[in-house]
């Protein structure tokens, strides 16, 4: 799958012969992520296909949920408008979603950081809601911090201590406090599950909506906690979870160690480049460097 090219004149000719009522809109690339390519259609629609992601299940995860969330969520979201189905000519799974104005957060930044931290508290209150018994398990990006610890050595080892510009002692008893955290006990929740720079997108220097729910699951929802220091400015993450109201200590904590997590993740990306990889993206290392910042400096306690 991954040998066939995608260009707009394949892409246009999927849509001839699946919906060809798009098919003469303005049709572009724009940058995407790993797992698919993005090609805006028209001003309000974009074409999302399968890129390195040979499984099916994100897109249709998408196709199913989406609308379903959409209506409680106070933030606009993609949702699937067409469903464009595989062809011998172009192999890959594609749907067409709506667009969502505003410019992906590595690419732009938030100067309105009290605005942005109701604005995202918010929008996880909503979501955060018990999800249904056929939900999406866990694909991994919810683990307990302990579960992480061969992938949080691993992104500190790799990084040049310059890079990483702090002491790895706080760095590491930050993380040995996350790990030694209680555990979510209480029924799953819907989860984004992978909220960093490149999947929310801002406006007028707050948040503006929220995208790529491919790895959309049910569980800790301290996965999503971790964005008070990836996303927001410092000293929101305090605002953040005054907002929020519903996170224990116990949970703050977990998520605290998520944010270091994602922080160094972000950096080992920067700091290798794109790694041959699509949507790899040179921006997220300081990204990652002023989270890691924030997360070290703002401890942002929970409640009880």
């Amino acid at each position: 799958m991954s040998e066939i090219q995608i260009t707009a004149d394949l892409i246009r000719t999927q849509l001839q012969e699946q919906h060809p009522d798009l098919a003469d809109l303005p049709l572009r690339e724009v940058e995407g992520g790993w797992g698919n390519q993005m090609w805006r259609l028209g001003d309000e629609l974009a074409v999302r296909i399968q890129r390195m992601d040979t499984d099916p299940a994100p897109q249709l995860k998408e196709r199913r949920w989406l609308p379903l969330l959409a209506p409680r969520l106070p933030l606009p979201i993609p949702l699937p408008a067409r469903e464009g189905t595989p062809t011998e000519r172009c192999p890959k799974l594609w749907t067409v979603m709506t667009w969502v104005p505003g410019l992906p957060l590595d690419r732009g930044s938030i100067t309105r950081g009290d605005h942005a931290a109701h604005t995202l508290a918010a929008f996880l209150r909503a979501l955060h809601a018990p999800a249904p018994a056929d939900a999406p398990p866990d694909t991994g990006r919810g683990a307990h911090p302990k579960d992480s610890t061969p992938a949080f050595d691993r992104f500190l080892a790799g990084l040049d201590p310059h890079t990483i510009g702090t002491d790895t002692a706080d760095l590491r008893a930050l993380w040995d406090d996350a790990v030694a955290a209680p555990a979510w006990e209480e029924p799953p929740t819907w989860v984004h599950g992978d909220l960093h720079p490149a999947n929310v997108v801002v406006a007028d220097g707050t948040m503006a909506g929220v995208i790529d729910f491919g790895d959309l699951f049910a569980g800790d929802p301290a996965v999503d906690l971790a964005a008070a220091w990836v996303l927001l400015p410092q000293g929101a993450a305090a605002r953040f979870f005054r907002a929020y109201a519903r996170a224990d200590r116990a949970t703050v904590r977990r998520a605290r160690g998520l944010a270091a997590l994602k922080s160094l993740f972000l950096m080992l990306m920067g700091q290798n480049g794109d790694r041959g990889l699509p949507g790899g993206k040179p921006a997220w290392g300081p990204a990652g460097r002023a989270a890691l910042d924030r997360v070290l400096n703002d401890p942002a306690t929970g409640p009880g």
